[in-house]
């Protein structure tokens, strides 16, 4: 269930870029970078301990809370659905 949940806050963080956010080159690929990797986590299919990966979407949330509340929002989620799956 975690999985199914995580994919869809992707896909939703998917959508939300494609609707064009005023964000740089560097951010928007943080993003997809991010994302990939999170994929990655879902195709292996295993709760394994990568707190890096969790850092990661943490900071990012962080980064775009002030302009981008909408994307920190959607990162929140994630953030909190790799912590339910023991990622």
């Amino acid at each position: 269930m975690p999985a199914r949940e995580l994919q869809e806050q992707l896909n939703t963080l998917r959508e939300q870029l494609e609707q064009n956010p005023p964000l740089n080159e560097e951010e928007r690929a943080n993003l997809h970078d991010l994302m990939a990797q999170i994929e990655a986590e879902l195709q292996l299919e295993t709760a394994t301990n990568n707190p890096n990966l969790a850092d990661g979407v943490n900071l990012a949330a962080e980064r775009f809370e002030v302009e981008h509340p909408g994307l920190a929002g959607t990162l929140r989620n994630i953030i909190q659905t790799l912590g339910g799956m023991g990622i």
